[in-house]
């Protein structure tokens, strides 16, 4: 089978916090967000059966999964939390992001975390250049641990084009800085 995958450019934007509200933050907290400016293969029309988008997503995330894993420069197991996202160029659909984010996007992600027994939060939007995306941010093994719950956004001035698609993963280590959030009882 043909690779549906034709990427025009990869973004990597990686926050580390090393101090917050005049505390230090050891170790920084750290997020990373990798997104990939893709072409949009349905783009200008419609298609009723969408899962050559299923393939074309777990080929995107594992692209994304291995430069965010690079780009943190911890091992795969300390990956703490993810999150993921898409903006779709206004020439497609919102179900467009939908069949590269949910059907097979998580299998790469958690292959390439070594784990991941929670859902990869998700968002997606229609969008022209310069949109920005805000993702949620939770753990990848424990969904209700408040200290990874985040988000980070991430906005690329050229993308997406009206036939393309910005897909975009978020992993990250240490939770939120300083975070000292308790479970009400």
């Amino acid at each position: 089978m043909t690779s549906l995958l034709h990427v025009r450019k990869l973004v990597i934007q990686l926050e580390e916090i090393h101090t917050e509200m005049g505390q230090a933050v050891a170790p920084p907290a750290r997020k990373v967000t990798v997104a990939a400016v893709i072409a949009n293969p349905y783009a200008g029309r419609y298609v009723e059966d969408l899962a050559p988008l299923y393939e074309l997503g777990a080929e995107v995330a594992a692209l994304l999964a291995e430069r965010a894993v690079a780009a943190l420069g911890v091992a795969p197991d300390d990956v703490t939390a993810y999150g993921k996202g898409a903006i779709v160029g206004t020439a497609g659909e919102i179900e467009h992001a939908a069949a590269l984010l949910h059907p097979r996007f998580g299998a790469p992600v958690r292959k390439a975390v070594h784990k991941g027994d929670d859902i990869i939060p998700s968002t997606k939007k229609l969008g022209g250049p310069g949109s920005t995306i805000v993702m949620p941010v939770t753990n990848k093994n424990r969904i209700w641990n408040f200290d990874d719950m985040d988000a980070a956004e991430i906005t690329i001035p050229d993308a997406p084009h009206a036939d393309e698609v910005v897909v975009a993963l978020v992993l990250a280590v240490g939770g939120r800085p300083l975070h000292r959030i308790q479970p009400v009882k």
